[in-house]
């Protein structure tokens, strides 16, 4: 890439440093440290509604723009000198609002207990903490005797959940009356409690206590200016935002503040030439790009961030995060949700109805409610979306929207769908095995595997070979750089289970797993027959197998293989009785 632009250097001619982890705007701007301009999200929020919810994936910048916020609007100190030189600072009838209003500033972001009375108890040392700021100019002799016990009550935090649901609304009226301009409240990752509700089983408990808090701050509140709050999911309407008709909400999907989280082209490619990076835009473009903001391309900052401090590309933003809930609902999805999982994996797309209001208990039993967490979450791409107007969901077309996301499905999260979490070096080795051709060794660790890892929920039911239908998706899964893994396709005169294609001069060092040899063109091609013993039949493992045996060749599984050149196949009968599981092996 051509280094064409200049920038100005500063502190006697040396450069900025990164801000990696740095979320206070202040702090940015006073130690000189390097701050791609998204001044304008102000502008959008002077001129929006009165409150303003903006569902952002993690790590997108959503901290710092409320802290850069936090400093535009605050009325107890000078910074009128953070914003000269910003975009913001030309627009003069915004400015005329800089320093005009009290502001309540509060993050739940770490608000992640296993229990409700934990997790109240940490709101309330939070909302204390904030009351405590604002205890010098407010808690003197003019205040009322009522409101001076009450804010005493809110600072000991001996306070019922009853008292800390109305505390954001009396804080306005406090520093309404001491100011005689009316607040603004900044409420960063609104959602995490909640989130922690839905994982530890208090999901009722915390949504109540969220929606009364919320409501009485920001419902009918006749002395705020403005309400503004982060998060990563637009959590329902009708669960916390009951009757709040005085809302705008901009996700990923809206045009509206578009550009104001995460990193464009032009802003990533300013960002690698002003720190001489060694890393090429291209590469960069490949590993990180992908997410879809209303049709601009956008960035994770983290990523890019740590790519350019630490010079090499890695994955970053996947170890930001347990993915505790991704991978349970992976767990939990059945055949249908997997092998779309594994058509995006190999680098297709799947149109799903996207609902931006996320329900959180649907998402066991709702397919599109699943879809539209992944997305909104940062774990998938939209493009081609269309809104119908009568049923206001999006239908989308999804996919993994980059190298390090790809690599999180095939690492982290594919390995757990029909396995302990624990244990996915042990899913990627028995992948190697097959493919590597230590047949023998794959069968026995195979059956081993099931045997000491499944339990006899998972692969009970009607339909026992769905579940190992999906975990040998899950299990190939981290090959997907060295074969084609397809599922339920037409070839010869039937359906095959699934098959593996090896993809010629592709090396499957990509994701750091092992061997990383060129496939040629005379690599071996596998496929999978699944049967279910059914001894009410008078069946028996080795009838069973010799019948599926007999289908592969019947039906010609083996055409689709063939006409791509490939030769070398073989093909893989597993019969399943509960967890015990028997394997033929037959080769072309």
């Amino acid at each position: 890439m051509e280094k064409t632009k200049e920038f100005p250097l500063v502190n006697g001619g040396k450069k900025k440093k990164l801000s990696i982890g740095v979320s206070d705007f202040k702090r940015i701007l006073t130690n000189d440290l390097y701050f791609i301009d998204k001044s304008l999200f102000i502008k959008d929020v002077v001129d929006g509604m009165e409150v303003l919810l903006y569902p952002r994936p993690r790590r997108f910048g959503k901290t710092l723009n409320l802290s850069m916020l936090k400093y535009f609007y605050d009325c107890t100190e000078d910074n009128a000198h953070l914003f000269k030189g910003l975009a913001i600072s030309n627009e003069v009838d915004i400015m005329a609002k800089q320093g005009k209003h009290p502001v309540i500033f509060l993050t739940f972001k770490d608000i992640k207990s296993e229990t409700f009375d934990v997790c109240l108890e940490k709101i309330i040392t939070t909302i204390s903490k904030i009351y405590r700021e604002h205890q010098n100019a407010l808690l003197t002799d003019s205040m009322y005797y009522e409101d001076k016990e009450y804010y005493k009550k809110i600072l000991s935090r001996n306070v019922s959940q009853a008292d800390i649901e109305e505390s954001l609304k009396f804080l306005s009226q406090f520093l309404y009356e001491h100011y005689k301009s009316n607040p603004v409240i900044l409420i960063d990752e609104y959602d995490t409690p909640i989130h922690a509700g839905f994982l530890h089983g208090y999901y009722e408990k915390i949504v109540n206590f969220m929606r009364g808090l919320l409501g009485a701050g920001l419902k009918d509140n006749i002395y705020l200016e403005k309400g503004v709050l982060t998060g990563i999911l637009r959590v329902s309407k009708e669960s916390i935002f009951s009757d709040l008709n005085n809302i705008s909400v901009y996700s990923m999907l809206s045009e509206i503040s578009a550009d104001k989280f995460g990193f464009t082209d032009d802003e990533v490619e300013k960002l690698l030439v002003y720190f001489d990076s060694s890393l090429s835009f291209c590469e960069v473009k490949s590993q990180y790009n992908g997410y879809n903001f209303s049709g601009l391309d956008i960035y994770n900052p983290w990523s890019i961030l740590n790519a350019v401090h630490s010079k090499k590309l890695g994955h970053y933003w996947g170890n930001t995060s347990n993915n505790n809930i991704i991978k349970s609902m992976c767990q939990e999805a059945d055949e249908t949700v997997k092998q779309d999982l594994m058509i995006m994996i190999e680098g297709g797309k799947v149109k799903k109805y996207i609902d931006e209001e996320i329900v959180f208990p649907e998402l066991h039993e709702n397919k599109n409610a699943l879809w539209s967490f992944f997305l909104l979450c940062g774990y998938l791409r939209y493009d081609d979306y269309i809104i119908d107007g009568k049923i206001k969901k999006t239908n989308a077309e999804l996919s993994i929207p980059n190298q390090e996301i790809m690599a999180l499905f095939i690492t982290k999260i594919v390995p757990t769908w029909f396995a302990s979490s624990e244990k996915p070096d042990e899913i990627i080795n028995l992948a190697h095995h097959l493919v590597d051709g230590d047949i023998e060794v794959f069968k026995k660790e195979f059956t081993e595997y099931c045997l000491t890892t499944f339990s006899y929920f998972d692969v009970g039911g009607d339909n026992p070979e769905k579940f190992y239908h999906g975990f040998v998706l899950g299990i190939f899964a981290c090959l997907k750089d060295r074969y084609q893994i397809r599922s339920n396709r037409e070839s010869g005169l039937g359906r095959y289970d699934v098959i593996l294609i090896p993809k010629i001069g592709i090396r499957s060092s990509e994701f750091g797993i092992p061997n990383s040899e060129l496939r040629t063109p005379n690599s071996r091609g596998i496929i999978f027959e699944f049967k279910t013993l059914n001894e009410a039949f008078g069946e028996t493992f080795e009838k069973s197998i010799e019948y599926g045996r007999r289908q592969l060749i019947e039906q010609k599984y083996a055409q689709e293989l063939q006409a791509q050149g490939i030769e070398d196949i073989v093909s893989l009968v597993v019969v399943f009785k509960g967890k015990e599981v028997r394997i033929g092996v037959f080769y072309n």
